[in-house]
């Protein structure tokens, strides 16, 4: 058991708060700042040291976020290009028509944000799916907090947290604990969809309401009105640009099912998609405007940059304040040897978890459920493993199974569906026009749900 000291409790404290303000729907961006501040005073004995360690942070949060803040800004920088020629409208005309009506679209958003992020992790896809099918959905009448639930709980919950394709949690997870990953694979994924569909039922039928009676609304970031004298070329570029980005995700999927090419994934798809929106925003800009290109572009890009700094402005400061809570983000934030914070107490909470198979079906969720703070979800996966290993095996207990259980609940907390601010709920909110904070509420029942049959679920096979 690691030694707790007094910053610990004092991280603790603050994340309290912070639960405890989200509950009364007030922002928590002043105790997480304030948290910060104090434990570095704390670590380093002097209120220089507290300044500097608040800055520290966010720059970490910020460096951590800035990806997906870039290829936001780029595919938002795209679309408004093809906007200003009307391009946007004939682009997503098949999609409004399969869109029809609310209930569709809830969960054709669901399906769709599902496969592609399964295929290439959801911090690209939603850059895609989100941006693309969102404003068709809400035009059809979908509120837009249940677009954003809907691609927030299929993508960074059900799919990230089976990763049956590329295959980086369970990896991890095997790992630690010591077991065949093809194992944690398979039960990671029956889990995850475990837990995905019940979350997606529970919260349609929580916002069924709204989403029966739900009236047609504009989008932030396509318009989708039909224009009046758009140039022949716009139905080109309306057919040109889906079929690269289709064909970006086919050679993800190709990538991925072949072992001698190299795949592209996580990071190297983000680049991807982000570089093929820059040079498509370049193109049509060109095209269409001429002369005047030189400035548009410019325009464009500071449009994108502006909707993706407005979505994360709020999330830096508070990621910051959870990254103390993760020990490799806790180093570079207070220096060599400083402890994570959350890791340490999830560590604590686990030595005195009763043995049985009930107790640690409970248990190990609730020690994810911690490691998840830190809104990244991975962080926490070691810990995860190697205390299924230690705790499952003197009881008897299917290691892989346990294994698994703690992994899909890490991540459907900080992947991230309970954490408003992890990057995933950020994006997801973010593109959909919703406050983080709300989205994570509209979660909570939804995801323990689904978490409460997975554990009863694993406590009978285990």
């Amino acid at each position: 058991m690691p030694d707790l000291m007094a910053t610990h409790w004092v991280y603790l404290s603050v994340v309290l708060v912070v639960i405890g303000l989200m509950v009364f729907r007030r922002d928590v961006v002043l105790p997480c700042i304030l948290g910060i501040f104090i434990i570095g005073w704390m670590w380093t004995g002097s209120i220089v040291g507290g300044g500097q360690t608040v800055f520290k942070a966010l720059e970490t949060a910020g460096t951590s976020l800035f990806d997906i803040m870039l290829v936001i800004a780029l595919m938002v920088g795209m679309l408004k290009s093809l906007q200003s020629m009307g391009a946007d409208f004939y682009m997503v005309a098949p999609a409004r028509k399969l869109m029809a009506k609310p209930v569709i679209a809830y969960f054709g958003l669901a399906l769709c944000m599902f496969l592609a992020a399964t295929f290439f992790w959801p911090t690209p896809a939603v850059a895609l799916v989100g941006t693309m099918l969102i404003p068709v959905a809400i035009a059809s009448g979908l509120p837009p907090m249940a677009a954003a639930v809907a691609i927030n709980l299929s993508g960074h919950g059900m799919a990230l947290s089976g990763d049956v394709v590329l295959q980086g949690a369970p990896s991890i997870t095997a790992n630690a604990a010591d077991v065949d990953v093809a194992l944690v694979v398979s039960k990671g994924a029956m889990f995850g969809i475990i837990v995905g569909i019940t979350a997606l039922l529970v919260a349609f039928f929580m916002m069924r309401k709204e989403i029966l009676n739900g009236k047609p609304q504009k989008s932030e970031l396509l318009k989708l009105e039909e224009p009046e004298a758009a140039p022949g070329y716009a139905k080109i570029f309306a057919f040109l640009v889906p079929l690269v980005f289709i064909s970006i995700v086919g050679m993800m999927v190709y990538s991925n099912m072949n072992d001698h090419i190299a795949n592209i994934q996580g990071g190297g798809a983000t680049s991807l998609l982000g570089g093929a929106a820059a040079i498509m925003m370049l193109v049509t800009t060109v095209v269409h405007h001429k002369g005047e290109a030189f400035e548009k572009l410019v325009g464009f890009l500071r449009e994108g940059l502006l909707f993706a700094i407005k979505i994360f402005a709020p999330v830096i400061p508070i990621a910051g304040f959870f990254f103390l809570g993760a020990p490799n983000h806790a180093e570079a934030i207070l220096g060599q040897g400083a402890p994570g914070f959350m890791f340490d107490l999830g560590t604590a909470l686990a030595t005195n978890i009763p043995l049985g198979t009930v107790p640690l079906a409970i248990g190990i969720v609730l020690i994810g459920l911690m490691t998840g703070l830190d809104g990244s979800g991975f962080s926490g996966l070691p810990l995860i493993g190697s205390l299924a290993a230690s705790l499952g095996g003197p009881s008897g207990v299917d290691v892989a199974t346990l294994a698994a259980l703690g992994q899909v609940a890490s991540i459907w907390a900080g992947g991230g569906t309970l954490t408003a601010w992890a990057f995933g709920v950020v994006a997801d909110a973010g593109i959909a026009g919703v406050s983080p904070t709300d989205l994570v509420r509209r979660n909570f029942i939804a995801v323990i749900s689904g978490l409460t049959v997975a554990v009863v679920v694993a406590v009978l096979i285990m």
